[in-house]
């Protein structure tokens, strides 16, 4: 009777499951759908003249079920920019060996995870938000917030709280060699991977200290 009953049970948990799926998949790509035909919109029109009943209507959904996935237009270009990078860029961080220099821990970790922000959006997404002083703002605030995990990450490896204020000028440092990595794939249009352009921007840092 246990032997049924915990099978019933296990059939019972898999049909459970199945909806909660079925759910993601489809959220996933309405929200991929939104990112999408927003995008095109703001290339199109410009992002001030593009309305969100605009994007909407394009995506094939209500105004109602556009701030189920979004609170503002804002959003979809966060979206379409961060591609994973900042959620990855923790656990990347502490798969790196603490017996190296945590600058040299810096530069492989970005050249390992640059590929998430290789996106086909990413070049339009920098052009897009340059475009207002608001999305200027964000877009310094997106690299801020990176440099805070990359050194919150940095001191899980390095614990020592003597060791923050140095390990807070890294990260610092690193984001900055990142932001020239960004603007010369950009400018190239993206002739080589990123990750070679962040390897050059830390090789450059090292000869000129």
């Amino acid at each position: 009777m246990q032997i049924l009953q915990g099978r019933g049970e296990n059939k019972m948990e898999h049909a459970s499951e199945k909806p909660p799926g079925l759910r993601e998949r489809k959220r996933r790509e309405t929200s991929g759908r939104i990112i999408e035909k927003g995008l095109k919109l703001f290339v199109k029109n410009g992002y001030e003249a593009t309305t969100l009943d605009a994007i909407a209507e394009a995506a094939g959904i209500s105004r109602r079920t556009f701030f189920y996935y979004f609170k503002s237009k804002e959003g979809i270009l966060l979206a379409a920019h961060d591609s994973g990078f900042r959620k990855g860029l923790r656990p990347a961080m502490l798969e790196e060996s603490p017996d190296q220099a945590p600058l040299r821990a810096v530069k492989n970790c970005l050249a390992k995870i640059a590929s998430r922000y290789e996106t086909k959006e990413s070049i339009v997404f920098d052009r897009l938000m340059q475009s207002t002083e608001a999305l200027r703002a964000r877009k310094e605030a997106v690299f801020v917030e990176a440099e805070q995990i990359l050194l919150e990450a940095m001191c899980e490896l390095w614990p020592s709280p003597g060791r923050r204020e140095g390990l807070r000028l890294v990260a610092m440092v690193a984001m900055g060699t990142l932001r020239l990595a960004l603007e010369k794939w950009k400018q190239g249009n993206a002739a080589h991977p990123l990750a070679y352009y962040v390897r050059q921007g830390f090789t450059l840092l090292a000869k000129q200290f």
